[in-house]
């Protein structure tokens, strides 16, 4: 029987203006867009077209103008900043093109962090984190800091620490940009196993037309609504 999938985040009517008067520029304007859970989608948009700006109002990095944000169920626009960044820090990862992994820790202490500052004790973080890293292939790889791995296992690893807390919503902004192809193909391969095994949902930004098509739909931003193709 399949499980009934759940709407994890809904933007509706959503505007987003940068400065006033004649030199206000509109990104998004009324756009509407939903993701369920254990679904892949793919954003790809040119850059100055609203892709960064989409990204962080699903992450709840900015306010909307106008229009409403909801993630699980809840909305999120009149909440105070502690609200949202309890949420962003329970509900939500974040990969970008860039790992940001911290260099003098470990693989396994990357992955370990969000954990223990969500209040897991060290040693059900470090548990967690090992079983994440054996998912994503590079179990064998733990001890070792950001310095001593490959481009691909940085990425593995910041994707591992990403989905630490068990968010709901995954969002990744040019995940395998910094990639070959090859090792861009292997790190989707495991970011899309780890989604359909643990039934978050995830919006990808990506200009890596070959892995959009692999994902569930794809998605672009034209006169700032989000429009399927």
């Amino acid at each position: 029987m399949a499980v009934p999938r759940k709407t994890v985040l809904n933007l509706s009517g959503v505007e987003r203006h940068y400065g006033q008067g004649e030199t206000s520029l509109s990104i998004l304007n009324g756009a509407d867009f939903s993701l369920v859970s254990g679904e892949i989608v793919a954003l790809v948009a040119p850059s100055g077209t609203g892709k960064s700006t989409l990204l962080h109002l699903a992450g709840l990095l900015e306010h909307p103008d106008a229009g409403d944000v909801t993630i699980g169920g809840r909305a999120c626009n009149g909440l105070s900043d502690e609200e949202r960044t309890s949420i962003r820090r329970s509900d939500i990862g974040f990969v970008y093109q860039f790992h940001h992994l911290l260099p003098e820790f470990t693989a396994i202490e990357n992955i370990m962090m969000p954990q223990l500052i969500g209040g897991l004790s060290k040693g059900e973080a470090r548990e967690r984190a090992g079983q994440l890293l054996d998912y994503m292939r590079i179990g064998h790889r733990g001890e070792h800091r950001p310095s001593e791995l490959s481009g691909g296992e940085q990425q593995r690893v910041a994707i591992a620490r990403a989905v630490a807390n068990a968010p709901r919503l995954l969002l990744a902004d040019e995940p395998t940009g910094n990639l070959d192809p090859k090792t861009a193909s292997y790190v989707f391969e495991a970011l899309e196993a780890l989604v359909r095994q643990s039934g978050l949902a995830a919006l990808i930004a990506t200009h890596n037309h070959d892995l959009a098509a692999r994902m569930d739909r794809r998605v672009t931003i034209e006169g700032g609504k989000v429009v399927e193709f």
